[in-house]
C-alpha cells in the first residue's frame, strides 16, 4: 500500500482509481466486471501460503464474462477514409445487427452503411490489396484517403459465384459515426513483480502504460451508452 501511495502522490498515475492500478476501483473503472472478479477468486480458491497467479488468468475471465454478456459495437482507434468509388452517390443503407451473438434476447441494432466510411489504417495496405483503386496521400507520404470498388454480389459474405471471401474489416461509417477518445491500458510496469526487495519498482514503470487515442471514430449506438456499460 505505501508503494501504491507513492504512485498516487507522485503522479504517476492519476488517483487510486486509476485504471493501471492493481485496486478494486481502478479494475473497475479498467472494464472488469463484478462477474469477472468472483469468477477469478472462485477458480483460485484459498491457500494458506503465499502464492502468485498470472495476470492474465484475471483477464482470461474477463473475456469469458464479457463474450457472453457484452454488447458488441464497432469502433475504429486509427481512422482513415475510405471512398467506395462505384456506390451510389448520396445512398445510405441500413442494417440489422445482432447486440450480443451470445444472447439473442439482446435485440438488434441499426447500423448504417454508404459510400464513405472510416477503417483502421492498420487495416490498408497499399500493394497487396488486389481490389484498391488506388488512395490519396498527405505530402509526408500519409495515406490520407483509400479508394475502393463494391461488388454487390459478395454482400453477406457468400457470393452466388462460390467465391470464397478471405477476410473481412471492421467499419464505421463516415455519415453517422460518432468522434471519440479511446484510452489504451498496458501493464504499469516493466517487470512482472516490481515488488521485489532487490528492486526499485520506480525504475521500471512502463512508459508506455496509457495511450490516447484522441481521433477514433465509434458507431452512432455508442453515443446512447450509459456509465459503466461494458462492450466489445
Amino acid at each position: 500500500k505505501r508503494k501504491l501511495r507513492n504512485l498516487v502522490e507522485t503522479g504517476k498515475v492519476s488517483g487510486w482509481d486509476d485504471p493501471r492500478m492493481p485496486t478494486l476501483c481502478g479494475l473497475r473503472r479498467r472494464g472488469f466486471t463484478p462477474a469477472s472478479i468472483r469468477e477469478f477468486h472462485e477458480k483460485n480458491g484459498v491457500s494458506k501460503v503465499n502464492s502468485v497467479v498470472e495476470y492474465a488468468f484475471l483477464e482470461y475471465c474477463l473475456r469469458e464474462d464479457l463474450n457472453k454478456n457484452a454488447m458488441r459495437r464497432m469502433a475504429v482507434l486509427d481512422p482513415v477514409k475510405l471512398v467506395i468509388d462505384n456506390y451510389p452517390e448520396g445512398k445510405t443503407e441500413e442494417f440489422e445487427v445482432e447486440n450480443n451473438p451470445e444472447k439473442p434476447e439482446d435485440g438488434t441494432r441499426t447500423v448504417t452503411f454508404s459510400g464513405n466510411l472510416w477503417i483502421e489504417r492498420d487495416d490498408f495496405m497499399e500493394e497487396p490489396a488486389k481490389k484498391c483503386t488506388g488512395c490519396d496521400k498527405a505530402e509526408n507520404g500519409n495515406v490520407t484517403c483509400v479508394h475502393a470498388e463494391y461488388d454487390t454480389e459478395s454482400r453477406g459474405g457468400n457470393p452466388a459465384d462460390g467465391r470464397r471471401i478471405k477476410a473481412t474489416i471492421h467499419w464505421v461509417d463516415q455519415e453517422t459515426a460518432a468522434d471519440a477518445e479511446i484510452r489504451l491500458y498496458e501493464r504499469l510496469f516493466t517487470i512482472e513483480s516490481p515488488d521485489l526487495a532487490d528492486v526499485n519498482y520506480l525504475d521500471y514503470i512502463n512508459p508506455d502504460s496509457l495511450t490516447v487515442l484522441s481521433k477514433a471514430k465509434v458507431e452512432k449506438a455508442l453515443t446512447e451508452c450509459k456509465k459503466e456499460d461494458r462492450f466489445q
